[in-house]
């Protein structure tokens, strides 16, 4: 089983996500256990402060060194964990590889970031690999979380009702998936490729692959030029 400690200052945010479809039948499964950690837990005084002005000045918020590291300690003095990810935007792009690689894992933990980002000292020295899901900024690390969860979550074997599918993907060979089509064979007088309705298994495999090259060829060439 792959155990996944989500830490957030917005665990409200994260429920609902982990408790519908695929990710729903992976915990139900036992293959997948998502635990959403509460920052401010470990937040300083009274009022649990997380946050504070960043020095140099500037706008925006920092998320302190102390409650992070707080946090980070408590939870590996009960569990070891193969990987401590901070999710931003100016980490490593997440891709299919990572995905695969990261499904193989025990126990991971993932900070989600905030307001202007954490104190860099906990990059420094706690975080073990960076994560970003694009080119562009959210408003937190907690959606960024999702996509991460998700995209391990259906990887694990037993998740998915045939584990086929997930090996299918788009990407996992550097291409993207070939066109699919379902019933009923005519539409509008629209056709699924008689190809597909041949029932000869060796044929159709070889259609799919000449599909996703050139679909890959055609909209993601950059997948192509990555392989040589």
């Amino acid at each position: 089983m792959l155990s996944i400690d989500v830490v957030t200052v917005l665990p409200e945010l994260l429920k609902s996500p982990f408790e519908h479809s695929i990710l729903k039948r992976a915990k139900d499964k036992k293959l997948l256990e998502v635990n959403i950690i509460d920052l401010r837990q470990f937040g300083l005084g009274k009022n649990r402060q997380v946050d504070d002005y960043q020095y140099g000045g500037g706008a925006g918020m920092v998320m302190m060194v102390e409650p992070i590291f707080n946090c980070i300690k408590e939870l590996q003095s009960k569990s070891e964990y193969d990987e401590i990810i901070y999710l931003t935007p100016d980490g490593d792009t997440l891709n299919q590889s990572k995905a695969n690689a990261l499904s193989l894992n025990k126990k991971i933990m993932l900070l989600c970031g905030h307001y202007k980002g954490i104190d860099q000292r906990v990059r420094d020295h706690l975080i073990t690999m960076e994560i970003s899901i694009g080119d562009y900024v959210l408003s937190g690390g907690e959606t960024a979380a999702i996509v991460l969860v998700d995209s391990i979550g259906r990887l694990l074997p037993g998740v998915l009702n045939d584990e086929s599918s997930a090996l299918s993907d788009s990407f996992q060979d550097n291409l993207l998936a070939p066109p699919v089509y379902t019933r009923p064979a005519q539409f509008n007088g629209w056709e699924v490729p008689e190809i597909l309705l041949s029932g000869h298994d060796a044929k159709i495999e070889e259609w799919r692959t000449k599909a996703a090259i050139e679909r890959t060829e055609k909209l993601r060439p950059d997948l192509l030029d990555s392989e040589s």
